[in-house]
């Protein structure tokens, strides 16, 4: 934990506490009287196989997570901030989730400044053009799904009109995603040719620089005839390494522009939603550098409907085409695997409501056709009554490869309960 962390920790708890005061009778806690919400819970899980390079537990944690809001009369402050002990790395962690501001300096203009969640695009745990931080670690060991979301540090600022929506999100030092490093999940190692963990910690080296690393994100969107449509633009970096240096021994973060569309929108019983992007890699726009990723087109199309009462059902088609294949393919060293032109995933979500809708039964699948994998995620999750929640769950890798996406995390395969009190 930085200095600055801790410093904003303890500034927070004294805001709590109410201690920090502005007169004899007058404090900046009655000032802003925020709303106080939050939860604590405890999360364990287990591997179901041996991985030769990393522990037997997948998960193991303590959590307190504190949801500070105030609403004054020129706009709002959020803090969220996790704290929890990590008994896989055997830490404790500070994660500060959101820390922001939030005015309208005109009827039609909001503005949001800080640390924040942000999230685009119409695909269920897929994404094409929401290019914001992911965690995609959290997502694998049995961490709530609200953790595959990472924040980014940015300024958000949207224009609301009768004609169009408007929104544009600058971050000024890139926000990467938080990586599959081999700390606590084995890995597929490109260079050593063969699964790794944490015998081979992957080394990046991501851009770092204020003001000139930056990324800028916008969305342009507007309901026609009942159906919502949007416009997306991207110009930054991978968000997650997508390259090596030439001694291929550090990941690297090429520069990326991404351009993309979305619709959904009523059709039948069901909504429909279509998503696409270009994905520009900049520093390989011929497609002849075998040590960053090739430019792409990304497609998606989804259709979800209540096939029962309290049973909703939800399937989505995603393809990957890498562009200039031809020269993808010649710069491929003899005996390394390598990428198909085109990849296919497939996913499919259940998920059914009983006991009063207080038991959540759900199950979400991605399976692979061109790869040849699968990653299943059954759940259960159980509201005992306001305050108190159960879950149990697992996450289940298989492959007939290791080098393939779900393949290589075969041996990270695992199951995991929680439970979680809320105030």
């Amino acid at each position: 934990m930085t200095f600055r962390t801790r410093l904003f920790f303890v500034v927070v708890v004294e805001l709590c506490l109410g201690s920090i005061s502005l007169g004899a009778d007058h404090t900046v806690w009655s000032d802003l009287a925020p709303e106080i919400h939050g939860f604590l819970e405890g999360r364990a899980g287990y591997r179901l196989q041996n991985d030769l390079y990393e522990k037997d537990m997948s998960i193991m944690e303590s959590r307190y997570q504190f949801d500070l809001l105030s609403l004054p009369d020129w706009g709002a402050i959020a803090v969220k901030g996790d704290v929890y002990g990590d008994g896989v790395t055997e830490r404790g962690e500070f994660d500060l989730r959101e820390a922001n501001v939030a005015f309208t300096p005109l009827d039609v203009l909001d503005v949001k400044v800080g640390r924040q969640i942000l999230t685009w695009g119409k695909g269920d745990l897929v994404f094409i053009n929401d290019l914001f931080p992911k965690d995609w670690q959290s997502f694998f060991i049995g961490r709530d799904t609200e953790y595959l979301k990472a924040p980014s540090n940015a300024v958000k600022v949207g224009l609301y009109t009768d004609g169009v929506n408007w929104e544009v999100v600058y971050t000024p030092r890139f926000d990467q995603d938080r990586l599959i490093t081999g700390e606590r999940l084995s890995y597929w190692n490109g260079p050593a040719q063969q699964i790794a963990g944490q015998n081979a910690i992957v080394s990046m080296n991501r851009p770092r620089r204020w003001f000139q690393d930056e990324e800028i994100a916008t969305r342009i969107y507007k309901q026609i005839h009942g159906y919502d449509l949007a416009l997306y633009g991207y110009w930054g970096y991978w968000k997650s390494p997508a390259g090596f240096n030439a001694a291929q021994t550090i990941a690297q973060y090429p520069s990326l522009d991404v351009y993309g569309a979305s619709a959904q929108g009523s059709l039948g019983r069901g909504i429909v939603s279509g998503e696409i992007g270009y994905y520009d890699s900049k520093d390989d726009k011929n497609g002849s550098n075998g040590l960053i990723n090739n430019s792409e087109m990304r497609y998606l199309l989804g259709y979800t409907q209540e096939i029962g009462r309290d049973f909703t059902a939800g399937l989505q088609y995603y393809v990957e085409q890498m562009l200039r294949y031809q020269s993808y393919m010649a710069g491929i060293p003899a005996g390394n695997p390598h990428r198909d032109e085109f990849r296919h995933l497939v996913t499919l979500r259940l998920t059914k409501l009983l006991m009063n809708q207080n038991l959540q039964c759900s199950f979400f699948t991605y399976y692979s056709p061109s790869d040849e994998d699968a990653y299943f995620r059954p759940n259960l999750h159980y509201k005992v009554n306001d305050q108190t929640a159960l879950e149990v769950g697992g996450n289940i890798f298989t492959g007939d490869k290791a080098h393939t996406f779900f393949g290589q995390f075969e041996d990270n395969s695992n199951v995991y309960a929680s439970v979680r009190y809320s105030f």
